[in-house]
């Protein structure tokens, strides 16, 4: 019946659609593959010509200043390079970075806020992190870092856990449960991957604080002692252990006394919070002896 019905145009038609239906495959497959790398060569071009631009721009033009005291020339060159291409996050991160340690940080995070927006998974750690220790927005600065947690994991920014960020946030948001549970098992997890020098001993004095908040005096001072072993002159836990102390009746007066007398000499030393970036901020719970 078929035959019957088909008549011998149409077959002629039929016929000349086999050879196509054979070799559309292959060309299909070299028709992706072709896409792919030009997609891949599109992409080497422009992170190329991106480093040129940074070169250009940042290396050779901007680096020439002290943003310090030349900060409208720093950031001239800059604005150079983002004439030629706005969305290299990089330049963006240089804009803003002397202008947070300025302590400008509403005109810095205008910048940084473009350098997320074109490379969120490099620069949203580090937003989240400006955002705890210089701009103190810390419900904005645990959104940053329960974000990119999602993306990548509890990773590290600054030397420090993206947990020990928010529970630093927390602890600033005095909501000292919460911030005691974190330290608590950011430390725990630390331990498990690299052994008990594993952990920092600014995690040890701020899980401290978070105890000491809640008036838990003793389980305070073990947190300050563990960071004392790592940090012997370590100022902050010294204080904070010392008025630890005074809320329990084992320890004298004398005990007392001396810890904060040893402690004040430190402090005299230089033996503080030793972050990089605490010649520009405070630190929570950081002392200043006069």
């Amino acid at each position: 019946m078929f035959f019957k019905k088909l008549n011998i145009s149409n077959l002629k038609k039929q016929l000349r659609i086999f050879p196509f239906i054979i070799i559309c495959p292959s060309f299909i497959l070299i028709s992706l593959f072709s896409c792919d790398t030009k997609q891949a060569s599109a992409q080497t071009s422009d992170k190329e010509n991106q480093e040129k631009i940074i070169k250009k721009y940042l290396n050779n033009c901007a680096k020439n200043y002290s943003y310090t005291f030349e900060m409208n020339k720093w950031q001239e060159c800059l604005d150079k390079g983002l004439k030629e291409d706005s969305t290299i996050a990089y330049l963006w991160q240089q804009k803003a970075m002397p202008l947070f340690k300025a302590r400008k940080y509403e005109a810095g995070m205008v910048f940084l806020d473009k350098a997320v927006k074109y490379d969120e998974k490099k620069w949203l750690a580090y937003r989240g992190f400006i955002k705890c220790i210089f701009a103190k927005t810390y419900k904005s600065a645990i959104a940053d870092f329960e974000k990119i947690k999602s993306i990548e994991g509890n990773s590290f920014v600054m030397d420090h856990t993206y947990n020990f960020h928010i529970a630093l946030s927390y602890l600033q948001l005095n909501e000292f449960e919460k911030a005691e549970k974190i330290f608590a098992k950011d430390i725990e997890e630390q331990v498990t991957q690299w052994g008990e020098d594993g952990y920092h001993h600014l995690d040890l004095f701020y899980y401290g604080i978070s105890l000491y908040e809640q008036q838990k005096w003793e389980k305070a001072i073990i947190q300050f002692n563990k960071s004392l072993e790592k940090y012997p002159k370590f100022t902050e836990p010294m204080i904070y252990k010392a008025f630890a102390m005074s809320h329990i009746d084992k320890y004298s007066e004398e005990e007392i006394k001396s810890i904060a007398i040893e402690a004040k000499e430190n402090k005299n030393l230089g033996n503080t919070i030793n972050e990089d970036n605490a010649v520009y901020e405070m630190y929570p719970y950081q002392i200043r002896i006069h």
